[in-house]
């Protein structure tokens, strides 16, 4: 049983069956549209809000997105939730509020609230602190309308850019994930929101990138890549709930998996929080995982395993689970640990409290406020990476002699404030399903914002635009629009991509797996027909997951510039026209590679040596730009690395890097550390993220980055699967991004010292590592503890 008040232990003693269950469900209002796996099948026979003194006569554990299923007045929705609340406190016989939860992977999911950049581009920004400040702020708007619980963060760690979910997720590498979502967490929960960590586990590792299809990565892969994020935000972050993944992990619903949801959330990694299930997903394990005969077998394995509350209905925790234990065939013992921890949660977010909703509700509230406004545009242009440029950005200024009098802007996605929004935003999301109605807020197209910024003071340049052709379809009739505009004009830029959506609606979001990394439709054809032309192109690509674009960066006859945004937000427009003019300089690395083709696919940078290229295999999974990629407009030289050759008794070592910026202007490098355990008892990743840290320097300007890196960053599943810090040399070494470093270093280290061995430096792009050191941790195997630290601790001076 979890640690409870007594006011919590005496509501619950006097509780019947029927109003524990009560508590440990939701319930879905005004459902409209699909937002939700096989909702119209799950969810049929739920009454209209004139039923609710009926529906909760018993109580309510949960609303279920009483703002983001529909476009709501939301003081008018806050009203009539305050006059809601009101009711169960007074007509039912416990006098229980309900909790309410809502999604806000993108800001809060609701008509006329702010849209953030989508996580991908969080994981792009590498800023966790500007992530935490925007999830302040999301969070502040969903306590001022009522709303108790967020269902986000994402920490599903991306291994297969086909599948549809990617914009939804943070990165590839756990430890980025792990950083950026913690942050997320810490953010929302200190605006009095709980953030519920999703999908837990192994969601995105599955079979051919394909939504809900089984997984087969085995426990050791689960331990050091899918579970550490998790790790992270539950003891890092103190997350208050955690919603379960769809898939079955090696034959075994994540739904009904105690060794996950108890023994290893609870137990093992000390979670005191309520567990939620993902919508249908305890009926799930009956219609399909087909380990259940029927909905009330269903309700009993779930609860067991260490679901609390069923979500977004109680079609199984209700009846079924009630006849299950009348008839002795599930304990009634397991449903009042569930009830314990969502009534301690209830009083924790001051639901249990007679005053909880005494105020009266706001009588205006700014969804999108000036502050929210203002972050959304900076967190997207932290997130923009510049990929490729031949120097013809930035776009020249007003009063350059050179500069652009006619821009064509043209491409399916110029001229669309819908591309610069993710799959859960408000707008993709329900919007979607109400054709006609305005978003709420203000957003400008990525042509309406290149207009404004290159508009200067009287000095006009003309802006034309042809859209070419659609995002999906086969249609070429736009083709010679956009070739003439481009032809007439001084540079193109062309703005393709993805448009975000549910189930089939759009080229990616959940459901939207695909089986090519192409770009969608012909939009490959318009960027070559446009370059053929003659005239320089930026390519900018407004997309939710990484494509194979090797041709438009290496290959013959390229875009001169390549942008890369992940769904950037409605700050996104005007935050690509700031790169582009060079009112702000791009900072944003990639948190994905940059796939070869769908073939290589599943790839993450973190693979063994047998995981990479070799003159054994025709087939080369090397990604064309990779983790950590980024340019700027200015480069930076790094020097002087030097590592600390002893580990202190907590178990930390000290990593510091002199970087210069060398060029002409300002720019923000994101100084990265790598590692690489030489010898180990099971195959280690050539290269695994440390630590990492942005630093803004002037030209000229040099400073000192020192890394403290905890040893249990090391960590890894041994053949017990346990995860341990085995003795042993590490190369240590700092880049611009996970290739940067030669493989071939010598390493002369030793048993208890630390030798300085030099890497053959690949200056492919600036920036890149200029000398390894070799750490060798001693003493025995250390098995990594509760009290490990996780988070590295960096420091930037002036030099």
């Amino acid at each position: 049983m979890p640690l409870v008040s007594d006011r919590v232990r005496d509501l619950h003693a006097r509780m019947t069956l029927e109003e524990k269950l009560a508590q440990l469900v939701g319930y879905w209002l005004d459902q409209n549209g699909t937002v939700a796996p096989m909702q119209s099948e799950m969810a049929a026979g739920q009454k209209d809000s004139g039923a609710l003194p009926e529906v909760t006569r018993h109580g309510l554990g949960h609303y279920t997105r009483v703002y983001g299923t529909r476009p709501v007045d939301p003081v008018e929705r806050a009203a009539w939730l305050w006059a809601e609340q009101r009711r169960l406190q007074r007509e039912t016989r416990l006098g229980i509020p309900a909790l309410v939860h809502e999604e806000c992977l993108t800001g809060l999911a609701a008509w006329q609230a702010a849209t953030y950049p989508t996580p991908l581009a969080w994981g792009a920004s590498f800023d966790p602190e500007l992530v935490r400040e925007a999830a302040r702020a999301m969070g502040g708007s969903m306590r001022e309308l009522g709303i108790h619980q967020g269902l986000a963060p994402v920490l599903d760690v991306v291994g297969d850019p086909r599948w549809g979910r990617v914009d939804e997720c943070i990165g590839e590498d756990p430890y980025l994930v792990g950083t950026i979502g913690t942050a997320y967490v810490q953010g929302l929960q200190e605006a009095g929101v709980h953030a519920t960590l999703k999908h837990f586990a192994g969601y995105s590792a599955s079979a051919a990138g394909r939504n809900h299809a089984p997984v087969s990565a085995g426990p050791r892969e689960l331990l050091d890549v899918y579970l550490p994020p998790f790790e992270m935000a539950v003891r890092d972050g103190g997350a208050r709930s955690v919603m379960n993944a769809y898939v079955d992990v090696d034959g075994v619903p994540m739904a009904g998996s105690a060794e996950y949801l108890t023994d290893l959330l609870r137990e093992r990694w000390g979670f005191d929080g309520v567990v939620v299930a993902d919508y249908f997903a305890v009926a799930f394990l009956e219609v399909m995982h087909r380990v259940a005969a029927d909905r009330g077998e269903a309700a009993a394995q779930a609860l067991e395993a260490g679901i609390d509350v069923e979500l977004p209905t109680g079609d199984a925790y209700l009846e079924p689970l009630a006849e299950r234990i009348r008839a002795g065939l599930a304990d009634e013992r397991l449903v009042d640990r569930a009830v314990l921890r969502v009534l301690a949660q209830k009083e924790e977010l001051g639901l249990l409290d007679p005053d909880a909703f005494a105020d009266d509700p706001p009588a205006t509230v700014d969804l999108d406020s000036p502050q929210q406004r203002a972050l959304a545009r900076r967190l997207a242009q932290e997130s923009v990476v510049l990929l490729a440029n031949d120097g013809v950005l930035p776009l020249a200024p007003a009063e350059a002699p050179g500069r652009a009098r006619r821009v064509a802007v043209v491409g399916p996605n110029a001229d669309r404030p819908e591309a610069l929004m993710g799959c859960y935003s408000f707008a993709n999301h329900v919007l979607a399903h109400h054709p006609g109605l305005p978003l709420g807020f203000e957003i400008r197209s990525v042509r309406e914002a290149l207009a404004a910024a290159l508009a200067g003071d009287g000095d006009a340049v003309e802006v034309v635009h042809a859209e070419g052709c659609a995002v999906e379809g086969e249609d070429t009739s736009g083709f010679a629009a956009a070739v003439e505009a481009a032809a007439s004009a001084d540079v193109a830029v062309v703005v393709v991509g993805d448009q975000a959506g549910l189930f089939g609606r759009g080229t990616v979001g959940e459901g939207n797996d695909a089986d090519s990394l192409e770009l969608p439709g012909v939009q490959r054809q318009l960027v070559e027909a446009v370059v053929a032309t003659g005239t320089p192109v930026v390519l900018v690509l407004l997309t939710g997951r990484p494509y194979a674009i090797g041709w438009a960066l290496d290959g013959v006859g390229a875009p001169a510039a390549v942008l890369q945004a992940f769904f950037p937000g409605e700050g996104g427009g005007d935050a690509i026209a700031d790169v582009l003019t060079g009112a702000v300089h791009p900072s944003g690395r990639l948190p994905v590679s940059l796939p070869r083709s769908a073939g290589t696919q599943p790839y993450r940078y973190l693979h063994p040596v047998l995981g990479g290229p070799s003159d054994v295999t025709s087939t080369d999974p090397t990604p064309v730009r990779p983790f950590g990629f980024g340019l700027a407009y200015t480069e930076f030289a790094y020097g002087d690395l030097a590592v600390d050759a002893s580990v202190d008794s907590a178990g930390t070592f000290e990593a510091a890097v002199t970087v210069t910026n060398v060029g002409a202007v300002a720019g923000t490098e994101t100084v990265q550390l790598y590692g690489h355990d030489v010898v180990a008892t099971v195959t280690r990743p050539v290269a695994q993220l440390l630590g990492y840290a942005r630093v803004d320097l002037a030209p000229g300007e040099s400073r000192r980055v020192t890394f403290r890196v905890p040893t249990s960053r090391l960590a890894f599943a041994d053949r017990r699967l346990v995860r341990v810090v085995e003795p042993g040399d590490v190369q240590v070494w700092v880049a611009s991004h996970a290739e940067a470093a030669a493989r071939s270093a010598e390493v002369t280290g030793t048993n208890g010292a630390i030798r300085m061995t030099r890497a053959r430096a690949e200056r492919e792009v600036p920036g890149t590592a200029t000398e390894r050191r070799v750490l060798t941790v001693t003493g025995g195997v250390h098995e990594v503890t509760a009290a490990d630290p996780r988070v590295v601790d960096v420091e930037v001076s002036a030099r």
